[in-house]
């Protein structure tokens, strides 16, 4: 097993031209049967999908909100009563405020670490957006996380990988994720900086997008060097808007978009839009389900993903996930003391009490989706049909209707939404592939988290695009945040979705204009 230096690059090496080429055939890129699909979801024609619709205005049904500021992703769902406020606020007060290292006088609060990555929830998801990559050694990588994993190198690794018995054959000293804070005398695993190179891509009419390529760099590990084949993925936080919607979304509907892919998996760029799903393992019930958050599907409901993203960025424990983010050969961080109370129910002590995460889960719950604006002009309308044409509903779909579940669910209850998203992984090309930590392509074979691959993605939902930097005007876009502008981000889709970047090369000024107002006016 080899092993790399000190100073660790990541050397991320991109497959797009600098010229426009002819687009490929729609019937090699969007089978017949996804577009039925999402025909049958939206209970409407894809031609009436494109026209202006007063309905999608509200993106996230009866729960959205009419706001355009920095505070347009932390509004309440507007539908929710004045007796259940009160959770959503306690959920917000947990969310925002720093825990701290134990023991402190704030026990409810305490225990932060002994590796973490961030002491709250808001210093990733800045006002409930999305996070950015650092742009210099002086920027930190608050809302920028590294994800790891190896290789299954044994038949069991890889028969537990194909079960989704286990998210990922995680690192035997570092862990399935990199914690680059420490609390005193625990050493930080690594810091994480990353360097940028312009990557200018050519369209028909000769317009230049110069785009962005990163570098990620690991140094000063603090518990021995990094293996060659280690996987590393660096991934920026998501905006919270409407993930009570998006975990209502039936598993039947978000199944029924997967289309058996034919083509060479191989192959360079893969080009027929299919898309898979992600079983993971409920680490509540022990069981498999379908994963539907994180950029691979990683999570299969808000509850469970919340208190990941506890025990992995903060270093919390709780009774889904009761065992401190340290390895074997972390001894320091093994010993040091934590922030565990009672809970009275005869099992081990956490730091996050049951309370404190049902809270939290109704906080994430209930995050309410801004309107759409200008939905109705005209730019925007040649816009959305340019989205059509080009094919971007593919993966994007636009519409659902969620079914009547339990009361816990009042305010999600029915809705028609526009989310924009079938929570389907896709093969985004090798442009998009994380790499090894030595810098190369890992297989295609290699699962980093459950069934998702290196170059396999979620399909962020849409809705809410266009406020992201009013709400951060540092936000960036795309899984580690290379992408600056949405043209940028969408300039980058290859794999499944190169056929549709080819037709956007197409485009001349006009189009560009129209397909960027429909963006901004989601």
């Amino acid at each position: 097993m080899t092993t790399t230096p000190t100073t660790l690059a990541l050397g991320i090496l991109f497959a797009i031209g600098t010229t426009a080429c002819q687009p490929t055939s729609d019937d090699t890129s969007v089978p017949t049967e996804r577009v039925q699909t999402i025909e049958t979801l939206a209970g409407v024609s894809m031609q009436q999908l494109t026209d202006y619709d007063p309905q999608e205005i509200k993106q996230g049904g009866d729960t959205g909100i009419a706001i355009t500021s920095s505070e347009s992703y932390s509004k309440p769902s507007s539908n929710l009563s004045a007796s259940r406020k009160g959770d959503f606020f306690i959920g917000n007060a947990f969310f925002r405020q720093p825990w701290v290292i134990a023991p402190a006088s704030t026990d409810s609060r305490d225990g932060l670490g002994a590796l973490f990555n961030v002491a709250a929830c808001q210093s990733c998801h800045i006002k409930d957006g999305r996070g950015h990559a650092p742009t210099s050694s002086g920027d930190d990588a608050d809302s920028l996380l590294i994800r790891l994993a190896m290789p299954a190198t044994t038949a069991k690794e890889r028969q537990q990988l194909q079960e989704s018995r286990i998210e990922k054959v995680a690192h035997p000293v570092y862990g399935g994720q990199l914690q680059d804070r420490g609390i005193q005398g625990v050493p930080a695993e690594a810091k994480v900086n990353v360097s940028w190179r312009d990557k200018p891509i050519t369209f028909a009419d000769g317009h230049v997008e110069t785009l962005r390529a990163p570098t990620f760099h690991l140094t000063n590990p603090g518990y021995g060097p990094f293996d060659d084949e280690l996987m590393v993925s660096p991934r920026i936080a998501l905006p919270m808007i409407g993930l009570g919607l998006l975990e209502q979304i039936p598993d039947a509907d978000i199944m029924a978009q997967a289309v058996s892919d034919d083509s060479d998996n191989d192959s360079a760029e893969n080009t027929k839009v299919s898309g898979k799903y992600n079983w993971v393992l409920d680490p509540q019930t022990g069981q498999r389900a379908l994963g539907r958050f994180g950029w691979k599907a990683g999570q299969t409901k808000l509850l469970t993903q919340n208190q990941s993203a506890f025990n992995e960025d903060m270093g919390l424990t709780s009774r889904i996930r009761p065992v401190e983010s340290c390895t074997a050969a972390q001894t320091a961080c093994l010993k040091a003391l934590t922030g565990s109370d009672d809970q009275g129910d005869g099992k081990a002590p956490v730091e996050v009490s049951d309370e404190i995460a049902k809270f939290v889960e109704f906080y994430t719950r209930n995050l309410a989706v801004p309107h759409r604006r200008h939905a109705e002009n005209k730019l925007v309308l040649a816009g959305k049909k340019r989205f059509y044409d080009i094919g971007c509903q593919s993966c994007h779909t636009p519409r659902y209707q969620l079914p009547k579940t339990s009361d816990d669910h009042l305010e999600q209850h029915g809705q028609v939404i526009y989310p924009y998203t079938d929570l389907l992984l896709h093969d985004m090309g090798e442009g998009l592939a994380d790499r090894t930590i030595s810098g190369k392509l890992p297989p295609k074979d290699a699962q980093v988290e459950f069934l998702a691959n290196s170059y396999e993605w979620r399909t962020p939902a849409l809705w809410g695009i266009g406020l992201a930097q009013s709400v951060d005007p540092q936000a960036t876009f795309l899984h580690d945040g290379r992408a600056r502008t949405l043209m940028e981000a969408v300039l980058w889709h290859g794999g499944e979705a190169a056929a549709q970047q080819q037709k956007v090369l197409q485009l001349d000024k006009q189009g560009r204009a129209e397909l960027n107002a429909f963006l901004q006016s989601l």
